[in-house]
């Protein structure tokens, strides 16, 4: 009797351990997409809302390598992502250009603002354009906290600077190297300005003292393109399923998705696909 026992028992196991190789082996199996984008699109939690329907769809797991532009755009010249997801136009048409990537396809667009202390020490709040607030932050030495990490968010910055025509650094400039969530957490804590995507900030005001001091001028329009990585120079990359995501974010459903993504009851993208 207890030679059955343990046998019975000894099959039990013998099965649940086929059971977990079985598992395992589907899971390795299940195809992979490496995509690079930029810290401002998976902090606001874009990425977390649409790709679970891309995924279910077509069987596949999409790896998500967030950093910032400059650093997304090397990856995909490296051939170690199949598709890139970046806000820095300039520098993504040096990048097709070069034919690193190929089908570059308008997506969404939101747009910076800067944000600050609620005291607002360089006033920054009563300013009509962008270059004037950025003038008024270096006059008054105060606070400000850069990315400096050759993102989307900090060329955009850079350029600002140079057209207010201010010298950096300044007594008050703070390069971090860290990406958007961080610095808006780092200027928090510093009571200094930023600039800053809308999407992170909606998403992580609820978090932070600062408020929005300045929003709505032309120079702060923030548009991202889906950009496949060139399978001519990279005969390992997953173009076919590349495409398929390049697809499916400027179809119909993809791009209403985007518009429906909401924080707090506010909308974060706006679609904007080029027929």
């Amino acid at each position: 009797m207890m030679k059955r026992v343990a046998v019975t028992r000894q099959l039990a196991g013998l099965m649940l351990l086929f059971i977990l190789l079985s598992v395992a082996v589907t899971a390795q199996a299940r195809e992979m997409l490496r995509l690079a984008t930029t810290t401002s699109t998976y902090n606001s939690g874009l990425l977390d809302y649409l790709l679970p329907h891309f995924e279910a769809e077509h069987d596949i797991t999409v790896h998500v390598i967030s950093v910032g532009t400059g650093k997304a755009l090397r990856l995909g010249q490296d051939g170690d992502v199949d598709l890139v997801m970046t806000h820095a136009p300039e520098a993504e048409a040096r990048f097709v250009a070069g034919g690193y990537g190929i089908e570059p396809r308008s997506l969404m667009y939101n747009d910076f603002v800067i944000v600050g202390p609620q005291a607002d020490p360089a006033g920054i709040s009563k300013q009509d354009s962008v270059v004037e607030v950025f003038r008024a932050i270096a006059a008054e030495r105060a606070i400000f906290v850069s990315r400096g990490d050759e993102s989307g968010t900090h060329i955009k910055e850079l350029e600002l600077w140079q057209q207010a025509a201010v010298e950096l650094p300044f007594a008050g400039y703070r390069a971090v190297g860290q990406g958007m969530g961080q610095v808006l957490s780092i200027a928090d804590e510093m009571e200094g300005y930023t600039l800053t995507d809308r999407g992170t900030w909606l998403a992580m005001r609820a978090r932070l003292d600062a408020s929005l001091l300045f929003q709505g001028d032309e120079l702060l329009f923030n548009p991202y393109q889906v950009i496949l990585v060139n399978p001519a120079r990279h005969l390992d990359v997953n173009h076919a399923m590349a495409r398929k995501l390049s697809d499916w974010l400027v179809s119909e459903e993809g791009q209403a998705l985007i518009n429906s993504f909401k924080v707090e009851g506010e909308q974060l993208f706006f679609a904007n696909q080029q027929p």
